[in-house]
C-alpha cells in the first residue's frame, strides 16, 4: 500500500478539498482525519533529524594510531 500525506485546512462550510492526489480515478483510499496542535514537536524520538551536519575532516584517517602495523 503506498501512503500520502497532505495537510490542509477545513473551510468554514466544514469541507476539505484536496487536489492533485497520486492516485488513479478508480482507485480505493483510506481516509483517516487527525486534528494537527499547533506548536507540536514532530519526531521527537529523533531530535537530530533536519539538523546541519557538519565534517570537521571528512577525508582524514580515523583511528590511526589503532592499527599496529603503522606502528
Amino acid at each position: 500500500m503506498h501512503g500520502y500525506r497532505v495537510e490542509t485546512t477545513v473551510s468554514s462550510q466544514g469541507s476539505l478539498i484536496i487536489k492533485g492526489l497520486p492516485f488513479q480515478a478508480g482507485d480505493k483510499v483510506e481516509v483517516i482525519i487527525r486534528r494537527h496542535k499547533h506548536g507540536e514537536r514532530k519526531n521527537t524520538c529523533y531530535p537530530l533529524r533536519g539538523k546541519p551536519i557538519r565534517y570537521a575532516d571528512p577525508f582524514g584517517s580515523v583511528g590511526e594510531e589503532d592499527w599496529e602495523t603503522l606502528r
